[in-house]
């Protein structure tokens, strides 16, 4: 597969700004499945920011928690995360989710930091309508750039290290469903009925996974 070219990526850069608030790429969609591109000045800063703004404003319209820059067909290493929602007691404290402040993140790279594990039903923007079992690293250490070109580590861990390794997963052609457990696919519909446990204990039982 042929690395886009900078004038192509331009142009898809451009694209997308002309639209209030662009689609999300389906999977089935070859950019969701190349390498992005690393992030090294294709763009302006003004740019940049205005892009980096647009995918805040799609992640929240979807709703998710997260987005890369290949889910609006543009294949470079940029993600944006950011999970404000609030959930139930009970679901933070066996899913470890804390609340996670908006970041924009360049060419990222995550590390596991301790080789512990968990697994619970996660979705995908590009792949709609769907929820699956992943099994992923429960503490990570993520490392990126800032928009202004300054190296950043942060150690994330729960649901915040999930969202940074789903995301930075967009950035090397890996969709989550590559890593779920397949036995666990499920309709959005079925999960709110029946999978919507703050652990997959149950879910386990009857689907045989």
């Amino acid at each position: 597969m042929s690395e886009a070219s900078p004038s192509s990526i331009r142009s898809a850069v451009e694209s997308v700004l002309a639209e209030p608030l662009p689609a999300i790429v389906q999977v089935g969609h070859p950019v969701l499945r190349r390498p992005a591109v690393p992030y090294d000045g294709q763009l302006d800063d003004t740019v940049l920011d205005a892009l980096l703004k647009l995918m805040r404003r799609v992640m929240h319209a979807a709703p998710g928690v997260g987005l890369a820059a290949p889910q609006l067909g543009i294949p470079l290493r940029l993600a944006v995360l950011e999970d404000r929602y609030e959930v139930s007691p009970e679901v933070a404290s066996t899913r470890q989710r804390e609340q996670l402040d908006f970041l924009a993140v360049i060419n990222p790279a995550y590390r596991s930091l301790d080789g512990g594990t968990a697994a619970f039903y996660e979705g995908c923007l590009s792949f709609a309508g769907y929820q699956a079992v992943v099994e992923r690293h429960r503490r990570v250490e993520l490392s990126y750039q800032r928009a202004d070109g300054v190296g950043a580590d942060v150690e994330l861990s729960g649901w915040q290290a999930r969202i940074a390794q789903h995301e930075t997963d967009h950035l090397d052609g890996t969709i989550y469903i590559d890593k779920a457990l397949s036995r666990s696919l499920c309709s959005n519909a079925e999960y709110a009925h029946r999978w919507t446990q703050p652990d997959i204990t149950r879910a386990r039982a009857e689907l045989g996974f």
